[in-house]
This record gives structure tokens, C-alpha cells and sequence, in this order.
């Protein structure tokens, strides 16, 4: 029997029509759902921002734990899937999904903050120094007065702005290491590449078919992976296609030699044989550690 992650969604508590909302970490680990638990894996149909101001601990985003202290940022991507430990750790969660970022932003800036938080291209995880700290923590404490404090018609416009400052400036972090980030030509191709194996990894992992369906030579979809992850085209649909499959063997009760066949091996061995070059460990010993 197969057994789906809960997946969390948007909640409009407290919420000014604005698909935003604030909270802090300590207020997440005491909350007591009665759908889930926020210390299992879960997915959330949602974009988060979580800064850490104090203490020290380990998060989990996307089956990686990730040991954190103050000043550690995530960005979490809609469709993640994560799990909090318990700890004594502060911090803050910016919550909002994909429409307040359509809604309150132009084409442009709406594609940086997709770009900011997408794993494939840099990682969730980043280091703030001290004055970007102070200056994202500054922008999170208005937001946070602005989000519980008015109910006004100027609100959501105050939110948006604040937020808008905040996704600018990380994307500016993220810019000074991570060139690509600024006009690169293979970019919007990785990207489309991107979307299309996420839709389709399961049912093909050879270069030439995504070639195929985006009308481009194996060559030019070599050379745009290489420019943006420095990797070559089959590596990131292998690694695509190992995050999309451990979601799923974490995610089904089902015997592995029926997963096999569900993300298009004819053979189960020839999937164990692949599973176990790819991640390290066996499909096995990765369900149950998990």
C-alpha cells in the first residue's frame, strides 16, 4: 500500500489575504498539527525563507541533513520535502507561495526569486556575514510588525516591497559567488532542460530525448549544463532522477523491485546496480535509514 508525505499546504490563518506569513522556529516546533508532524518528512506546497539568529542544530531539505547556527539561511523550494529536529535553536520562517510572487512582482524579478531558490543551481543552504545579517534580520523584523501588527489596505503592498528588498539582496549574495546568476546565455536553457526532466525522468534519462523535445542538439544542451552546473547533460538527469526517486522510495511501502519498474527499469537488477553507483548505498539500506 502506498503511503504519500503529507503534503502541507498554504494556510490563510492570520493571513491578510496576501499568501504570506511569518513565524518563528520556536512557534513551528511547539505547534501540535493534527494532519502530520513537522518532525517527519513533509512536503510543502509553498516557498520558505528560514534564518537561524541563535543557537545551533540539524535540518533536513530534501533527504540531506544540514547542520546549521546563527546566521544560516535556507531557501526551501515549493514542492520540497523537509523535516525540523528538535533543538533550542532561534530563528524565523517567511512563508508565501508562488502566486504572491507572481502577483508582486514583474517578469523579471519573478524569474531571479525562482532562480534564488532553485537547489540545481546553488546551494539552499548559505552563510551570512555579519552585515548582510543585520540587514536581512533588520527587513524580517519589519515584515514581521507590518504582518501582525496592520490590517489595512496598505499591508500586502508594505509586504511585497519589504520582501521584494529581501529577495534582491540575497540574489545580490548569491551573485557574488555564483556568476552565472547574472546574464548567462546557457542559462534559460538549463532551465527549460531543468523543467522538462523534472516532468519526465521517470519515463526517459537519454540526453537525445530531451534534445528531441526542445527542437536542440545533444551539443548545445552539453554545453548549457556544463556552463551553469559543470556537469554534462546525463550526470544532471541522473541526479534529477535520484532526488525524484528517493522521494519516492521514502514515500511508498511498496517492495523496491516494484519501484524499479515505476521509474522505467525493465530490469530490477539493473536498478539496484544503478541506484547503489549513483547514491553510494543500496535502494534498501537507503529506505531504512531514512
Amino acid at each position: 500500500m502506498k503511503q504519500k508525505f503529507k503534503e502541507i499546504n498554504f494556510s490563510r490563518e492570520n493571513v491578510f489575504g496576501s499568501h504570506f506569513d511569518i513565524l518563528t522556529y520556536q512557534e513551528l516546533l511547539k505547534k501540535k498539527p493534527k494532519d502530520h508532524s513537522q518532525f517527519e518528512f513533509h512536503k510543502v506546497s509553498f516557498y520558505v525563507l528560514l534564518l537561524f539568529t541563535a543557537g545551533k542544530g540539524k535540518y533536513n531539505l530534501n533527504f540531506k541533513d544540514h547542520q546549521f547556527k546563527k546566521n544560516t539561511l535556507f531557501t526551501v523550494r515549493q514542492d520540497s520535502i523537509h523535516k525540523f529536529y528538535k533543538n533550542d535553536a532561534s530563528g524565523v520562517l517567511l512563508v508565501f507561495t508562488k502566486n504572491f510572487i507572481q502577483k508582486h512582482s514583474n517578469k523579471l524579478e519573478a524569474s531571479k526569486v525562482l532562480m534564488l531558490f532553485n537547489e540545481m543551481l546553488s546551494s539552499p543552504k548559505f552563510q551570512l556575514n555579519s552585515n548582510d545579517y543585520d540587514e536581512i534580520t533588520m527587513l524580517t523584523d519589519l515584515a514581521k510588525k507590518e504582518h501582525h501588527s496592520f490590517n489595512d489596505g496598505h499591508k500586502t503592498v508594505i509586504l511585497s516591497s519589504l520582501m521584494q528588498i529581501i529577495f534582491t539582496k540575497l540574489y545580490r549574495i548569491k551573485s557574488k559567488d555564483n556568476p552565472l546568476f547574472e546574464n548567462n546565455r546557457s542559462l534559460s536553457t538549463f532551465l527549460d532542460f531543468q523543467g522538462h526532466i523534472e516532468k519526465h525522468c521517470f519515463k526517459n534519462r537519454k540526453v537525445s530525448f530531451y534534445a528531441d523535445k526542445m527542437k536542440l542538439s545533444t551539443k548545445t544542451l552539453n554545453n548549457a549544463t556544463n556552463a551553469i552546473i559543470n556537469k554534462s547533460a546525463k550526470s544532471f538527469i541522473d541526479d534529477v532522477f535520484m532526488i525524484h526517486t528517493k522521494r519516492l522510495i521514502i514515500n511508498s511501502q511498496a517492495p523496491i523491485t516494484k519501484i524499479a519498474y515505476e521509474v522505467g527499469f525493465d530490469e530490477p537488477t539493473n536498478f539496484f546496480k544503478y541506484f547503489k553507483k549513483q547514491a553510494g548505498i543500496s535502494a534498501s539500506e537507503f529506505r531504512s535509514i531514512r
